[in-house]
């Protein structure tokens, strides 16, 4: 009983103090654009805590995210067009990228610790993007008609790849990537201190 809660206890400072690292790392993020917007620095500790506390966790550290680009006015292009349909995608990428990189971890971890982190730090960008480009779709398709036009672009499907996602993309794909490694040695120090 003793153990289980100072077990408890320790999930719970790992995760406040990821939270803390998700916040600082998008409002950091904000000054990093590869064409209009931002990039999301905030996929590793997303991994990192899905990996280690859950698919609880891979929920909270997603939400968090999407909170903290609605309330630093990241969306806020967005939020003027369509209030709804930017809650709703905002949190929904956050929240669905953590459950996507809980649940790859979990499942392929007990195959090869080394692929389901990959498979994680892989997975949660790309739902991340996944769930922006089909949000821009179904809620902000006049606009992003109107900006495709107004960019040049022969058709909005290519615009929103090529103009919007592309750089954005294969930045935070590659930044999970390179950092794999740095990922499973916080994955393999954070269960070396549970087993303490």
């Amino acid at each position: 009983m003793q153990n289980e809660e100072f077990m408890s206890t320790r999930k719970l400072v790992l995760l406040a103090l990821l939270t803390a690292i998700v916040v600082i790392l998008q409002l950091l993020g904000t000054f990093i654009r590869f064409g209009p917007f931002s990039v999301s620095l905030v996929l590793m500790p997303i991994v990192v805590g899905a990996a280690l506390i859950g698919i609880a966790a891979g929920f909270w550290l997603g939400l968090v995210f999407g909170l903290v680009v609605l309330v630093s006015g990241d969306a806020s292009i967005f939020l003027a067009i369509n209030p709804i349909g930017t809650l709703v995608i905002v949190t929904s990428k956050g929240i669905f990228a953590g459950l996507g990189a809980a649940l790859a971890y979990k499942f392929i971890s007990k195959i090869n610790k080394i692929i389901g982190a990959l498979t994680a730090a892989i997975v949660c960008p790309l739902i991340n993007t996944g769930i922006f480009a089909g949000g821009m779709y179904l809620f902000f398709r006049d606009t992003l008609e109107a900006w495709t036009i107004a960019e040049g672009f022969m058709d909005s499907l290519t615009f929103l790849f090529v103009g919007i996602i592309g750089l954005n993309f294969l930045f935070e794909v590659g930044l999970n990537v390179i950092l794999c490694p740095v990922i499973i040695r916080l994955i393999d120090c954070g269960r070396a201190l549970e087993s303490k």
